[in-house]
């Protein structure tokens, strides 16, 4: 009864450290950095083609619903946060993570993404490459290495079978 209510308390605990951290993280990268950049001005649509629009709302869309997934994901079977000072107990290899191993990464700059297409910026275009880098860098510099060292050898199996950016097909089964 007590393992209960203890386990109960830190999925409490992680769903709402991982609301406050969707506000700072993805908030800050994916909306206000975006909107200082881009004034939330519509330009002309790439290539002339006002379609681009519809596919930046669907590039935005999936990013977040891709997001909100990952996020609750974390909370409710990781029982922590995407917050690397409270990280999930758990490696999580669920969800949108048995396609590809960063998809919240990938989610961020499908948001991005989706925002420069929608308002026609290519300023924002290459606000999402810089992006991509640089999460590119954090994940293999810190947190690949973090995440060996955590949870050892179901890490490098995960690895050795679900990419890095490029997501499977077929989801993957351990």
């Amino acid at each position: 009864m007590a393992g209960e209510k203890d386990r109960g308390s830190r999925k409490a605990w992680a769903v709402l450290g991982s609301i406050v951290f969707f506000a700072i993280a993805p908030g800050t990268v994916a909306w206000l950095i975006p909107r200082a950049i881009s004034g939330w001005r519509f330009e002309p649509p790439f290539l002339g083609l006002h379609a681009t629009r519809a596919v930046g709302a669907l590039f935005m869309a999936a990013g977040i619903a891709g997001l909100v997934a990952c996020f609750a994901r974390f909370a409710l079977q990781g029982l922590g946060t995407p917050a690397p000072v409270a990280p999930p107990t758990r490696l999580v290899v669920s969800g949108l993570y048995r396609h590809v191993r960063n998809p919240m990464y990938v989610a961020v700059t499908a948001v991005v993404i989706g925002e420069a297409l929608m308002l026609g910026s290519r300023a924002l275009l290459g606000y999402a490459a810089v992006l991509w880098l640089l999460f590119h860098v954090w994940v293999l510099l810190c947190e690949e290495p973090a995440l060996r060292r955590r949870f050892g050898e179901s890490y490098r199996e995960y690895c050795a079978n679900v990419g890095r950016w490029i997501p499977r097909f077929t989801p993957w089964v351990r």
